[in-house]
């Protein structure tokens, strides 16, 4: 199946990426236990590992160990497209475990997704220290794109590793593969929450192999991926694959399900547009099971749409409650939950939007607010008034940071504590890396959506300026405790439970920042 590489260079793309991802960004294999690695004492150049498949030979370099493109379910294709996850096939010998598998099919549209028709698709990739040192905890990367876009290897995850964690980064089933739910289909309508599960099991199988610890594994994701980490909190299907969990930018309060009805009307207009397409092919769509199982990828995605917001169904056998329901109740996966959310969530989405046209001028502001508010518009514009910002574009920034991001998020975080341990941040540095190209802006990006990221992995794709010696410092800080929280379950700033303590994360001292205050909590959830 073909599938490119987006690597193009400069500033527009990967703002235009940042900006369209908007507020949904981007969520049974019984295996033995795996046998010991036959690494060299000291570290291999070509190290070899013996997993529940099959040996796996992978490269070290500059202290640290990669495993790529391991299968851990069968490629679902043919009869297994649009089927739950299968053991993958053993293998004989040493696999070559050198470059990631193929992307799962996603359209073109995001510098953060990798266009491909891909089916053949589901795989992990294994970063470990290559020093011995018991048994290390292991990371669980699930990544963000809407549920759209995106590929686990795009996140190099060399800092983390280098803190003492093993990390699994994930490819899972996207878009209208992973969660198109026509009846004909039958599925859960949730498949690439599926694959997740399955890739889980891989690891409390494998983990061991690789130096870490099978019973202590956290998963953490951003945006579509931490609203995958809420689907896994609360479906029962992933209870005992994980101990605990990291959710960047995806408030589990108003994300990670939707409803069969929901479901059912996107269903219908993906099988009636293919039936357009098909027509103008002068074939027939007459039988829907037919004519989705026997469609090419590519007509699949044009009839499905790019900018789509997929989430799993719930009220189903894998998502009985949606997660904000599961968390009201306390029905849901109890581990300890690391929750945080960036200040300036919106900031990347209005500003990308000057890249191809003028900033937002100021006799737009209130007309917006009006749209989108109504009868409300008059309280939000005097909360808001544009005299207390730079901008029009910064204004709108705020209101909808406040709304879509911050409330909920604080929202979630009350729902956890109830019943788990739980730990709060904001990630509020405001020199953080520009859109490679270093575009001018009307204001400043500060902590947009996705810019914590820049702190915590190696895009390899140009999506960000490299950070700065300073920015260096925060991101060593910050992997520190993301791995500290993996291996103990806490952080260095009290729990959530009772103050409500949120942790500001800066370049500068870490303090307690008066979140609710900041982002009007209270003025949101009063209004009416």
């Amino acid at each position: 199946m073909r599938h490119t590489r987006n690597v193009s260079k400069g500033f527009t793309a990967a703002a235009l990426s940042l900006a369209t991802l908007g507020m949904g960004l981007g969520m049974g294999l019984g295996l033995a236990p795996a046998g010991p690695a036959h690494a060299a004492a000291g570290g291999s150049a070509r190290p070899v590992v013996d997993t529940t498949g099959g040996a796996v030979r992978g490269t070290s370099v500059d202290g640290l160990r990669s495993f790529q493109g391991i299968p851990y379910a069968a490629p679902p294709v043919g009869d297994l497209r649009w089927a739950s996850p299968r053991p993958a096939a053993a293998w004989t010998g040493a696999r070559e475990a050198t470059a990631p598998g193929s992307p799962c099919s996603q359209p073109a549209g995001l510098p953060i997704g990798v266009p491909s028709e891909a089916e053949d698709c589901l795989y992990v990739n294994v970063t470990t220290p290559a020093k011995p040192a018991g048994k290390r905890p292991v990371i669980v990367w699930i990544h963000g794109g809407s549920l759209m876009f995106g590929s686990g290897d795009l996140y190099g995850p060399e800092r983390l590793a280098a803190e003492g964690a093993v990390v699994v980064s994930v490819n899972y089933r996207l878009g209208v593969m992973g969660f198109l739910s026509d009846p004909a289909l039958k599925t859960s309508g949730g498949l690439g929450l599926e694959d997740q599960q399955a890739a889980l099991r891989w690891v409390r199988a494998n983990a061991g192999a690789f130096g870490g610890d099978p019973h202590n594994v956290t998963i953490m994701g951003e945006s579509g991926g931490g609203y995958s980490v809420c689907g896994h909190l609360a479906s029962p299907k992933s209870a005992g694959l994980f101990d605990r969990a990291i959710v960047q930018s995806a408030p589990c309060a108003t994300g990670g399900s939707r409803t069969r009805e929901e479901a059912e009307i996107e269903a219908k207009a993906t099988l009636a547009k293919l039936k357009e397409l098909k027509s103008e092919e002068g074939k027939d769509c007459n039988d829907a099971e037919s004519c989705l199982r026997g469609t090419d990828a590519a007509t699949l995605m044009k009839a499905y749409g790019t900018w789509n917001e997929p989430r799993p169904i719930a009220g189903t056998d894998l998502m009985p409650l949606a997660p904000a329901e599961a968390l009201r109740t306390g029905k849901f996966n109890r581990v300890p939950v690391l929750i945080g959310v960036n200040h300036d969530e919106e900031r990347g989405r209005i500003l990308g939007q000057e890249l191809t046209g003028d900033p937002m001028p100021p006799e737009a502001y209130e007309p917006e607010i009006r749209k989108e508010f109504g009868a409300r518009a008059g309280a939000v514009l005097a909360r808001y008034p544009l005299s207390r910002f730079g901008s029009a574009g910064e204004a709108l920034a705020t209101v909808r940071t406040d709304r879509t991001w911050s409330v909920p998020t604080l929202d979630t975080a009350r729902l956890l504590s109830r019943w788990t341990p739980t730990r709060m941040f904001e990630f509020s540095e405001r020199e953080t890396p520009s859109w490679a190209g270093d575009p001018k802006l009307s204001f400043e990006l500060r902590a947009s959506h996705m810019s914590e990221l820049s702190y915590l992995f190696d895009f390899k794709l140009p999506l960000f300026e490299k950070l700065t010696e300073e920015q260096q410092r925060l991101g060593k800080r910050m992997t520190d405790t993301w791995v500290e929280f993996a291996e103990s379950g806490k952080t260095d700033w009290p729990s959530f439970r009772g103050g409500g303590y949120v942790q500001s994360l800066t370049s500068g001292p870490w303090k307690r920042t008066e979140f609710a205050e900041d982002h009007n909590h209270a003025f949101w959830k009063n209004l009416r």
